[in-house]
């Protein structure tokens, strides 16, 4: 009969992979075999659980790794747990180890998706909603919030997410010295400092325990990370400002646009001559982000530009607005004319095969395909420079809200 159910504990250890699944399958176990009412695996680092009558220490050495808990307890059960114990111990270490290496494992990986970020990215508003996301999924517990500084004011301000209700998180993010982190209860706040600059600040409010000083350290390596990207960001913004191209895709970056834009209105006026614009946005683009990372992502904005630039004539202007974005003009080009542009680009795009398996090996989807959403709109005699793409938008938001991956004109 022991040697039975020392055989039945055996295939139990065997098949549970988390603290969750061998709480079950031992509380099912020692029911069926011993009568236990009630069965609790209690491991130490855990919080404000009442001890049940009847209480058998684990130990890893002479360190207590937790403690089974019983409601009612018998000599059959005893004689067993002096025999096996030592099993369910070994069991929970190789959980314990196992659920470590894959944290350590998911903090690298944000680490170095955190740090790939830069490398083709300086837009703010752009950045702090994807790292803001990362860390969300790393602390599954915790909320997160990251705040910028204002170099103007010296105010750090929300920066992700959108709102903090939480009065303590702001007095906090006040009461916060330059080079000092502060924990108070269940939150921890972290200056972002990089070559000695305070460029923000980054808060985490656990959900149900206190934050736990391994996960403080994650946050520390974190914050460092964060604060580095967040100043090479303001480093290449400032240096962008005097440039002309998108670093990613070779188009105009959103300020030369701008610029070309004031020009080919006022030709297009001067000359009465036609002028289109176009806006397109890459449908559900933050779901190629989401599941095969932002080298994926990149790829496919690349691949976009390229398909951009092939269908355009020489004097047509192409250029990024920002994320997904991009802007094109046509002169000397009547909107029936453009609707045809932009029907054959969407249409090339949509049957565009994309190869993502250099940039996304771990994917077990090697090629994707995208389609894209359009919106055109021509340059009437009493329109502002600026209503040319706003109007354009106007299409491209209809096109996006009926359907996508279609073209939509705005002829007002």
């Amino acid at each position: 009969m022991m040697l039975d159910k020392i055989e039945k504990l055996s295939n139990i250890l065997n098949e549970s992979y988390s603290e969750k699944t061998l709480n079950s399958s031992l509380n099912e176990f020692f029911n069926d075999n011993f009568a236990v009412d009630n069965f609790n695996l209690v491991l130490a680092d855990s919080k404000n659980i009442a001890a049940m009558h009847y209480s058998y220490p684990l130990y890893k050495h002479k360190k207590c790794l937790g403690s089974l808990e019983f409601s009612n307890t018998n000599d059959d059960l005893t004689k067993f747990l002096d025999i096996c114990s030592q099993f369910i111990s070994l069991k929970i270490q190789n959980i314990l180890l196992n659920d470590k290496m894959q944290k350590d494992v998911n903090y690298h990986d944000t680490m170095k998706n955190i740090a790939k970020i830069i490398e083709t990215q300086y837009e703010l508003k752009y950045i702090i909603p994807i790292i803001g996301e990362m860390l969300d999924k790393f602390f599954e517990d915790y909320l997160i919030y990251i705040f910028l500084r204002d170099e103007s004011t010296g105010v750090n301000v929300l920066s992700f997410p959108n709102a903090c209700k939480d009065e303590n998180i702001m007095n906090i993010i006040k009461d916060l010295k330059e080079n000092i982190s502060l924990s108070e209860g269940k939150i921890y706040a972290l200056p972002l400092i990089c070559e000695n600059k305070n460029v923000g600040s980054l808060v985490a409010k656990s959900t149900s325990e206190e934050i736990s000083p391994k996960d403080k350290e994650y946050l520390e390596q974190l914050s460092t990370q964060i604060a580095i990207t967040i100043n090479r960001a303001n480093v290449y913004a400032e240096i962008l400002k005097h440039a002309t191209l998108d670093a990613l895709t070779g188009f105009y970056n959103r300020r030369q646009l701008e610029v070309r834009i004031k020009q080919e209105v006022s030709n297009a006026k001067r000359q009465h001559a036609p002028l289109c614009g176009i806006m397109t946005d890459i449908d559900y683009f933050k779901h190629v982000n989401d599941t095969y990372g932002h080298a994926a992502g990149d790829l496919v904005l690349k691949s976009i530009a390229k398909v951009i630039r092939g269908q355009l004539r020489e004097y047509d202007i192409a250029g990024r607005y920002g994320g997904e974005e991009f802007s094109i003009l046509l002169p000397f080009t009547k909107i029936n004319e453009a609707e045809m542009v932009a029907e054959r680009l969407r249409q090339t795009v949509e049957n565009k095969v994309i190869d993502i398996s250099k940039v996304a090996p771990d994917s077990e989807q090697k090629q994707i395909k995208i389609t894209l959403s359009l919106g055109i709109y021509e340059i009437k005699e009493d329109d502002r420079e600026e209503d040319l793409m706003k109007k354009a938008d106007k299409a491209l938001y209809q096109a996006k809200n009926t359907g996508r991956n279609k073209v939509v004109v705005n002829y007002e």
